[in-house]
């Protein structure tokens, strides 16, 4: 018989070691963290430029007064600068929330031997459960409100199309608007504060109006990716907090 070698013995404890290290990995805390830095990665970077687009195409076509959109504009640049706040506490959130479900695995408390809990470890933990349940209803709002352009870009866009069939079939498309005025983001007043015929045409031709359409249409699924994330983010941290409550029982052995 051939004996083994010493190295032989050696690779096989770091392959078990790695089989223990991965058994600690936090898979769902882990998975949710990648979706939910992609879904606001998504949400701001796009929502960004879809904004500054929006307002371009705003300014060419629906309102050559600037007082008339001066209300909106600011309440644009507003939303840009908290798109940056956003983006900077989901980015430390999650980290936040990964480094808890590592902690709270109950593969790594096997690791490191007997685990007992705290009342400050619990609160903390509880802590999590609600801020992660009350940003999953917000973020709820954020994607149905990042919907909202996609719907009046896809109107002013099929609009356009109709108006590209008619002008292939000869007939006039001078009756065919549409009226920005009435989803009230611009006064009754401002002017010209519709596109109609050609000048639509026209519009939905340009690169901005293209641009903008799309990113909107990712920024959305950016904000759905979020939605999905959160909810994966309340069953980890419920999960941990559950797990942490049923450790701090001295009879938890016996009543498992």
């Amino acid at each position: 018989m051939f004996p083994f070698p010493p190295f032989f013995f050696s690779c096989l404890g770091c392959f078990e070691c790695c089989i223990k290290c991965l058994g600690g990995v936090p898979y769902a805390s882990l998975v949710a963290t990648i979706l939910c830095f992609s879904g606001v990665a998504l949400f701001c970077g796009c929502g960004h430029v879809a904004l500054a687009g929006t307002i371009s195409i705003l300014e060419q076509n629906f309102s050559t007064n600037v007082t008339d959109h001066a209300l909106l504009s600011e309440v644009i640049k507003l939303m840009q600068y908290v798109i940056y706040g956003i983006a900077s506490f989901f980015f430390l959130y999650g980290i936040i929330l990964l480094a808890e479900g590592f902690y709270t695995t109950s593969a790594v408390k096997e690791l490191h031997g007997e685990f007992k809990t705290t009342i400050c470890g619990r609160c903390i933990s509880g802590m999590f459960v609600f801020l992660t349940y009350v940003l999953g209803v917000a973020w709820l709002g954020v994607f149905g409100f990042s919907a909202v352009p996609v719907f009046m870009f896809y109107n002013m866009w099929s609009t356009c199309e109709v108006i590209r069939s008619l002008s292939a079939n000869m007939t006039s498309a001078d009756q065919i608007c549409v009226d920005i005025r009435q989803y009230g983001i611009i006064p009754w007043n401002a002017i010209p504060g519709k596109a109609c015929g050609s000048t639509l045409a026209n519009m939905c031709s340009t690169p901005e109006f293209y641009l903008s359409y799309h990113l909107f249409i990712v920024a959305c699924a950016g904000a759905g990716a979020t939605v999905i994330a959160l909810l994966i983010y309340m069953m980890a941290t419920t999960y941990n907090f559950a797990v942490l409550k049923f450790k701090s029982r001295e009879d938890c052995c016996t009543k498992f």
